[in-house]
């Protein structure tokens, strides 16, 4: 089973928050991979994911979003949403690069370079015990937490 990588990145409130540290708080944590703050997929999956948030909290699992969007990105875009779940602020791609994320893709007809929406399950082991790549946004989160409730021990 392939090994999490460790990584600390700023929040949207300039907080340094560690993998780590989320994985010892708790049984699972779900990572995303997003491309950019305010756009229409991208926001699609964080209200998902925030809609959600309780029952994903009743699995012990901490839900983060990562996207190369700096602090203050995120500040508005929580703002905006009212989105609670953790963003972080990756501007020089560390993590996103770390997690094989960054990489070809199509938008509009056009490949360009950037950050492929990809979603990762850490267990307390940090195990990736699941991952998807290039995923779709809409129903994304209620994926990811049905497959969790399948492997969660309530």
């Amino acid at each position: 089973m392939e090994k999490a990588k460790d990584f600390c990145l700023k929040d949207a409130f300039e907080n340094e928050v560690c993998l780590k540290d989320l994985v010892k708080d708790n049984e699972y944590v779900v990572l995303y991979f997003y491309p950019k703050d305010n756009t229409p997929g991208c926001t699609t999956e964080a209200i998902e994911f925030t809609r959600l948030l309780e029952k994903f909290k009743s699995l012990k699992t901490v839900v983060v979003g990562v996207s190369a969007d700096i602090c203050e990105s995120h500040k508005k875009f929580i703002a905006k949403h009212n989105l609670e779940v953790i963003l972080l602020s990756d501007p020089d791609k560390e993590a996103i690069k770390l997690y094989g994320v960054w990489g070809k893709k199509k938008l509009y007809g056009k490949e360009i370079e950037g950050t492929v929406r990809s979603t990762f399950i850490i267990d307390k082991n940090f195990n990736i015990i699941k991952s998807w790549k290039n995923v779709k946004a809409k129903g994304h989160a209620e994926q990811v937490l049905n497959f969790l409730k399948s492997v969660a021990h309530e």
